[in-house]
């Protein structure tokens, strides 16, 4: 949970105020068009929380944490420490996998709702410099419009791509073959398939709950 997590705080905080900020300078760019930039906080809010929070920490944890424990398991099968473990009796999956896997779990949802923090809070102090709306207004508007089913949807969202970056991790790592170079295919591969499929399942995530 350290390494999947904690560790991960710095840069999930610095990219999802980066993305807050994108937004509301896009949203009250394209809002003027119409005389409606008040209205932008509606579209961040939305926007973050539903979409932009969840994908964002999924793609920095699989990028980051996926790809480290697909070159573990790798290098331990290479090195015959997964047999090894077969060897005195303990089951490689529970000793090595359920543990990234309920890390997973707990902490990309933990770093979402962090994520989610975070991007309001830049969004919303670019806001209050551009528009001149106080922070108490900012988030007034916030918490009007966003539900219990908003949050729960991004949270929801988070936790489907936990399992998905573990268990690609452990196949690709499991599946290794051709020593050193074996081990950097294995990374790339399930860094390029964790995210691939991360994108994929919030697209059909979205049209199933949206529908």
């Amino acid at each position: 949970m350290m390494e999947v997590g904690v560790f991960a705080v710095p840069i999930v905080a610095m990219l999802s105020a980066t993305i807050g900020v994108m937004l509301a300078v896009q949203g009250i760019y394209t809002l003027r068009t119409f005389g409606a930039e008040s209205q932008v906080v509606l579209g961040i809010a939305f926007s973050v929380v539903r979409e932009f929070a969840p994908l964002i920490t999924g793609i920095l944890v699989a990028g980051r944490s996926g790809s480290a424990f697909a070159a573990r398991l790798s290098t331990m099968q290479i090195n015959q420490e997964i047999d090894a473990l077969r060897v005195m009796g303990i089951n490689p999956v529970r000793f090595l996998v359920a543990p990234a896997l309920i890390a997973m779990l707990i902490m990309v949802p933990s770093l979402t709702f962090l994520s989610n923090l975070v991007a309001l809070y830049a969004a919303g102090l670019y806001v209050s410099l551009d528009l001149g709306i106080s922070q108490a207004a900012f988030w007034s508007q916030v918490i009007n419009t966003v539900g219990v089913g908003d949050l729960g949807h991004g949270l929801g969202k988070s936790a489907i791509f936990a399992v998905l970056i573990a268990l690609i991790g452990a196949v690709n790592g499991a599946s290794v073959s051709g020593g050193a170079e074996g081990v950097g295919r294995v990374t790339t591969r399930a860094v390029v398939q964790s995210i691939s499929a991360i994108v994929i399942t919030d697209m059909l995530f979205v049209l199933i709950v949206t529908a």
